[in-house]
């Protein structure tokens, strides 16, 4: 009897408990609602700001990317994994012998060329290979590393000590710059009809270190060549999509920029903007042999002077003069001068005498405005389809970008 009244008791309060959380959920979305209503999302002070975020803009460092063609790389090959002492171990089986796995070799680092790259800019100072994972029980064998690939761009030379060891000049073209480590022996290995349970597991050995040198044989088709302050950065924006940093005092290129030209037929022509030289640059004053190794590379060369200066020609004479210093007939390569600064007014009287003084081509531009660039351009793409013809009767496989 006394249970039944209990029981009774605890199934109204349960019944009452339940109705009264109804009727306060009830009450409570209907106070939500009502909310929700009365709160636009369209108010400037509570909805949340739309559109899209703005991009952080790029620092100067990244903005102003130059051209890299020499670069001294250190690697590390992995080095390969230990080798394991175990024996097998199961019920009823006593006697389960040695079971423990070789290491995995280490990855090795190899040096590719891929034509897509155009610069030695990538390439950090340092690489180090993948370690081999070490052997385990149950005649498990670790994993080997995995291979680490170096891309290059096409016509790039591996040094070693100064020693030229290979000039990867075709695309896809590899070079086993470091070997990895091999990986060590377990036990198992050391089973024999003399010794039923080695003892012995030796170590990976560790992988290939080197210090190499890379240096691209042909840094751009065509160099801009002149003295500081001649407005070769300004013409590189002119007649390229390269922006490198223009400024009215000299030394502003410290190192050198590469432009793209582009044509119709989708023909590409580079063109390198080789820092400023000054006298004496092929006694090393300053970085002037840094700089003349920059022209070595190029296959044909455009002298700029600055022909508001007076005597313009005697910049040609001096330009010559360290080219012929630094290398033997490097000035007689391929050639045009083009006489830059013509929106000056001095510079209009001393283009007459320079054509009287010099044999070569005179191609007058103005960097600033843009006037005449059309006729280098053309000028350009004239010395590039000669270079491909020598280069296609002489070895038959040009250089192209």
């Amino acid at each position: 009897m006394l249970a039944t009244l209990a029981t009774g008791r605890s199934h109204r309060r349960l019944l009452s408990g339940i109705a009264l959380g109804f009727l306060l959920r009830h009450e409570l979305g209907t106070n939500v609602f009502s909310l929700a209503r009365s709160v636009s999302t369209t108010c400037v002070l509570c909805a949340k700001e739309r559109g899209r975020p703005k991009k952080a803009e790029l620092s100067e460092k990244k903005l102003i990317r130059h051209f890299v063609d020499h670069r001294r790389v250190k690697l590390v090959a992995g080095c390969g994994g230990k080798g394991v002492c175990s024996f097998h171990s199961e019920p009823r089986k006593e006697w389960g012998g040695p079971d423990g796995g070789n290491g995995g070799d280490g990855g090795s680092l190899i040096i590719k060329a891929n034509k897509v790259i155009k610069s030695l800019a990538q390439v950090v100072p340092v690489y180090k290979g993948e370690d081999g994972q070490s052997g385990a029980s149950k005649n498990c064998y670790g994993r080997n590393g995995n291979t680490t690939y170096i891309h290059v761009p096409v016509g790039t030379v591996v040094k070693e000590h100064g020693k030229t060891i290979i000039d990867l000049s075709q695309h896809g073209q590899e070079y086993m710059a470091a070997f990895g480590g091999l990986g060590g022996k377990g036990n198992r290995f050391f089973l024999s009809n003399e010794n039923r349970a080695p003892m012995t597991a030796t170590p990976g050995t560790p992988g290939q270190e080197r210090s190499l040198q890379l240096e691209l044989r042909t840094m751009a088709h065509a160099g801009l060549v002149g003295f500081p302050n001649a407005g070769k950065s300004s013409l590189l924006r002119a007649i390229s999509n390269a922006k490198p940093a223009v400024a009215a005092y000299p030394f502003t290129t410290l190192n050198p920029h590469v432009g793209i030209v582009k044509y119709r037929d989708h023909e590409q022509v580079a063109v390198a903007d080789i820092p400023g030289l000054i006298r004496g640059a092929h006694l090393n004053r300053g970085l002037g042999i840094a700089f003349l190794r920059h022209i070595e590379r190029c296959r044909f060369l455009l002298f700029v002077l600055d022909l508001s200066t007076p005597e313009p020609w005697t910049q040609l004479q001096h330009l010559h003069h360290e080219l012929d210093q630094y290398e033997s007939g490097l000035s007689k390569r391929p050639q045009a001068i083009v006489a830059n600064k013509m929106d000056l007014p001095e510079a209009r009287s001393n283009l007459e005498s320079l054509r009287s003084c010099v044999t070569q081509r005179v191609i007058p531009v103005s960097a600033l405005t843009g006037h005449n660039t059309e006729e280098l351009i053309l000028h350009l793409r004239e010395l590039y389809d000669g270079y491909l013809q020598d280069d296609s009767t002489d070895e038959g496989n040009p250089v192209k970008w």
